[in-house]
């Protein structure tokens, strides 16, 4: 440490030199330099007192030897003899420095003391983080072959452990999202140490759910692959579907009012008894339309109440439909729950869901009998009324399920209707015209289309979102994801009530205060598909819509030179 003297020390320095140069003596001072001087009022006599440094550690001058602390403490305590100025200045002068001293000397071991006391949290704080990345590898690898027992089992209700921050384990189900552990890490090996690795921030994918009795059914999207987050591209897959065991049970669906479909049914039921050996399932309507026919028909099987309607999906194996669209509807509507597959022939008028024709109906039903087929998912509706003197959210009127689209309009009002609608709780718009139009993807071709909406793949999971004539030019039609909930309200200032229709029929009012509350419904409808679904959907527009046809232009027209 360098020394610092008091500035009146080196002023009477510098005047002491100035005389000695001019020739000046004082008598009072003596022939000592300054610096010399505290020898003297040593009260011992000892005026050998020794001044040299010694040499620090790190190669400086150790400021604490310039002055013996036994001699700098009784400088400090006895009292200053004689009368020179410059002597009591001098001492005055190295008692502020013998103070500094002693302050710097403090303040070294408080440095010195704070530095080991972090030196050792340092040591404790790396050995610690040592022994968690020892448990975390050791962790991961016992994570790593559970992953492989789920992967080679196909279990899907596997619990997968994670570790927390605290290094404490804790388990996680799959189902309810996914955890990233192994596959996580680099697995390449370092060609200099085995040990390095680089590691990648561990993640967890969930489903944000409200409840147990959410109305909203949440499907598993995403796929996980070594940190990556990707689409599972359900829409662009086409499906297939391959028997495990022969159908047994068959249900067929027709059009009423229609003779050459009760002949078709009644053929068609021989050829599937007698060379099919199968169960057959018919309306109550069809089975007295065929006993009347013949008393052969009497292995024909039926039902008698609802409750035995919603047991069918537990019997019967296939549904065949004959008719069109709207046959197709009927039988989707049957259906509470989970939904057979449809096969739908096409004896109607337009026929975008109806592919198969009944001329070749028994080519048709073997393949499908045999397997395995293209099916086409087509998404539902869960729709279901809130009124306004509900206690709370579920407490509903009985739920509809539609396959096409649910019409809110303003029935025989003369009033525009106005509708406030809600996307998860965030307002979208209010509507002011004669409706709103919220439609699957399978009705995107039906009364969407007709009022603007755009035509989509039955397969894209989305909700159609179209106004029916809006009283503004901007209202343009949307399509929201599939695992949003609509809410669409009657405001209370409301000049007139609106009707609520499903698939055409069951019309409900909404009176002012009303809620209609859609979301998609968690069981699809399967119908088989000719070629594949978009083979399918491309020819029902060419063929039912004539879309795009127009006249070729002609090559013999004016031409560019």
């Amino acid at each position: 440490m360098a020394l610092f003297l008091d500035s009146r020390v080196l002023d009477q320095t510098r005047e002491g030199s100035t005389r000695e140069r001019k020739g000046i003596h004082n008598p009072n001072s003596s022939s000592l330099s300054p610096l010399m001087a505290p020898n003297k009022l040593n009260s011992s006599g000892n005026t050998s007192t020794s001044m040299s440094c010694s040499q620090a550690e790190n190669g400086f001058v150790n400021s604490f030897s310039l002055f013996p602390e036994k001699a700098v403490h009784e400088l400090l305590e006895s009292p200053v003899q004689g009368s020179d100025d410059h002597l009591i200045e001098f001492s005055e002068a190295l008692r502020t420095v013998a103070k500094a001293l002693r302050q710097v000397a403090e303040g070294k071991a408080s440095a010195q003391a704070e530095a080991a006391e972090w030196k050792r949290k340092y040591e404790l704080e790396r050995e610690r983080n040592n022994l968690h990345f020892e448990h975390t590898e050791k962790s991961c690898l016992e994570h790593q072959a559970d992953l492989e027992d789920v992967r080679t089992n196909n279990s899907t209700k596997q619990s997968i452990l994670c570790n927390d921050a605290n290094g404490q384990s804790e388990r996680c189900c799959s189902r309810n999202g996914i955890c990233s552990h192994e596959v996580l890490r680099d697995g390449t090996p370092d060609s200099d140490s085995k040990s390095k690795m680089v590691r990648k921030a561990s993640f967890k994918l969930s489903w944000c759910c409200k409840g147990e009795r959410s109305d909203q059914y949440k499907h598993d999207i995403v796929s996980f692959e070594r940190g990556n987050i990707t689409t599972a591209e359900r829409s662009s897959k086409q499906i297939s579907l391959k028997w495990e065991s022969c159908p047994q049970t068959v249900l067929i669906l027709t059009k009423p009012n229609s003779v050459s479909v009760q002949i078709l049914c009644a053929e068609m039921i021989r050829w599937l008894k007698q060379q099919k050996k199968l169960h057959i399932y018919v309306e109550p309507r069809v089975r007295v339309e065929l006993l009347t026919e013949s008393s052969y028909f009497n292995f024909v099987e039926t039902w008698n109440d609802n409750k035995e309607i919603l047991m069918l999906h537990t019997k019967v194996d296939l549904v065949i439909t004959l008719g069109g669209d709207g046959t197709v509807l009927w039988a989707a509507s049957m259906f509470k729950g989970p939904v057979p597959p449809i096969v739908p022939f096409s004896l109607g008028s337009l026929g975008f869901m109806t592919p198969f024709y009944s001329e070749h109906y028994k080519e048709c039903l073997e393949s499908i009998l045999k397997g395995p087929i293209s099916i086409t998912l087509r998404h539902r509706l869960l729709c279901h009324v809130i009124r306004d003197a509900a206690k709370n959210e579920y407490e509903t009127e009985e739920q509809m399920l539609v396959l096409n689209e649910v019409t809110i309009d303003r029935g025989i009002s003369s009033f525009l209707t106005n509708l406030e609608c809600y996307c998860d709780n965030s307002f979208v718009t209010c509507v002011q015209g004669d409706g709103l139009i919220l439609s699957t993807t399978s009705g995107s071709t039906a009364y969407s289309l007709a009022a603007g909406g755009s035509m989509v793949h039955p397969q894209v999971p989305g909700i159609l979102f179209t106004p029916i004539c809006p009283h503004s030019l901007s209202f343009r039609p949307l399509i929201f994801p599939e695992h949003v909930t609509l809410r669409v309200q009657v405001p209370f200032n409301s000049r007139s009530p609106a009707w609520a229709s499903f698939d055409g029929k069951d019309r409900k009012p909404l009176a002012p205060g009303d809620a209609l509350v859609c979301s998609m419904a968690p069981w699809p409808v399967p119908t088989a598909c000719l070629v594949d679904s978009t083979n399918d959907f491309l020819r029902s527009i060419h063929e039912g819509l004539h879309w795009n046809l127009r006249k070729t232009q002609s090559f013999d027209g004016p031409r560019e030179t």
